[in-house]
């Protein structure tokens, strides 16, 4: 899998890659198959995720070559002083141009759900295209939930493509095998310097060629 990883940008500090799906973003004891420490170690690098993506969740991931670095991107992230920008396709909506969906999420055993007792959750949203079946949707995470877009778009009841944990029975004519969700841009000061870094990572060929069908009319 280290072969099917792109690096965005590497300094002395900070280490910017694009996941694919399939990767686990670091190990876990009870989830088999690739994850990127690994794939960063046989590209000899030694970097530390600074946050995840789900393993079916393609797209810009930061990580850190040393503690300090590590520590000050987390601070970012804690504080949400980091812009976030997904690419995904939703089913069904939303209809609105754009809009924020703002349903509080608890999380319980794997699973997020939303719940008057949950952690308040924040996500923007801008239609880029529509199509017959499937809307082109640009998201901003704001706060970072678990599965929180997905969650969020799903309660909404526009499920994106792909989705099976959130779906709630909504039948997605497109069959997909992993959901339709992409890391795409990043804008943050880097932790060091201060600089103010924009990356941005391209769909991969699965999701253009999705998109292609979805949109088609």
């Amino acid at each position: 899998m280290a072969s099917k990883l792109e690096i965005l940008h590497r300094d002395e500090h900070l280490l910017v890659v694009s996941k694919p799906a399939g990767m686990l973003s670091t190990a876990a004891p009870r989830e088999e198959g690739p994850n990127l420490p690994e794939a960063l170690a046989e590209l000899g690098l030694r970097a530390a995720p600074a946050h995840r993506l789900d393993r079916d969740v393609s797209g810009a991931l930061i990580c850190a070559f040393d503690t300090p670095t590590r520590e000050a991107l987390e601070g970012q992230f804690r504080e949400r002083s980091l812009r976030k920008l997904y690419w995904a396709l939703a089913l069904m909506g939303p209809k609105k141009d754009s809009g924020e969906i703002k349903y509080p999420i608890a999380e319980e055993r794997g699973l997020a759900r939303v719940s008057a007792a949950g952690k308040s959750a924040l996500t923007r949203y801008r239609v880029l295209a529509r199509g017959l079946r499937a809307n082109e949707v640009e998201v901003e995470l704001v706060t970072g939930r678990y599965n929180q877009i997905r969650l969020h778009f799903a309660h909404s009841g526009w499920p994106l493509v792909g989705e099976r944990k959130y779906a709630r029975g909504k039948e997605d004519p497109f069959r997909y095998p992993r959901v339709a969700l992409h890391a795409w841009k990043l804008e943050l000061a880097h932790p060091r310097s201060g600089a103010a870094l924009a990356f941005e990572a391209p769909l991969p060929a699965d999701l253009l060629a999705l998109r292609e069908q979805a949109l088609a009319r």
